[in-house]
């Protein structure tokens, strides 16, 4: 197994089997709710992507249990790809990436 240093550390664990059963069956409505939830906690100023989903977890009164925070992360990730959101560091790894709204997004 190698070892990572705390200048560097391995990409965020994937979901396990477990988790991503949990995942196949969350309905629209519900991937919604998250993204939503995390866009609200995103500002114009950068803030931690660990920050955005520990946040949204802590917080989200519907939150489905056993969806772990890599999940929460990916649909960061998302949110960046299709503009809403911008980024900077690395996204797979969500201690050392963080992000804003997009200019012109608004909550």
């Amino acid at each position: 197994m190698e070892r990572y240093s705390s200048e560097y550390e391995a990409p965020d664990a994937p979901p396990d089997e477990n988790a991503l059963k949990l995942i196949e069956v969350l309905r629209p409505g519900q991937i919604q709710g998250i993204d939503t939830a995390l866009l609200n906690a995103c500002d114009h100023r950068w803030r931690k992507v660990a920050w955005v989903v520990g946040t949204v977890m802590d917080n989200m009164p519907d939150r489905v249990p056993g969806i772990p925070d890599s999940f929460y992360a990916k649909r960061v990730a998302e949110m960046v790809a299709t503009g809403r959101l911008e980024a900077q560091g690395d996204l797979s790894r969500m201690r050392y990436s963080e992000v804003r709204l997009a200019a012109g997004v608004v909550r």
